[in-house]
């Protein structure tokens, strides 16, 4: 999976406007990230690639690129 096909299947499941979360954008400045966003991150991460991401993890991370460094080398550019 890419990490564009990621952000997209990310914002299907928030129900958001297509192209509307990028690499750059500084998650707490978004009015769609919140608690519920960050649950649908951890199970989309946990189904499409299998990999384990943490409340803290996300918490500490400032923008969407830190997010998608969580999920390791299980996205390709």
């Amino acid at each position: 999976m890419t990490k564009e096909e990621f952000l997209r299947a990310l914002e299907a499941q928030m129900e958001v406007p297509v192209g509307s979360l990028n690499g750059d954008a500084a998650i707490r400045e978004l009015g769609t990230w919140d608690s519920v966003a960050a649950v649908l991150f951890i199970a989309l991460a946990d189904e499409k690639l299998g990999v384990t991401v943490s409340g803290d993890q996300i918490a500490r991370s400032k923008t969407i690129n830190e997010l998608m460094s969580l999920l390791g080398d299980r996205l390709t550019a």
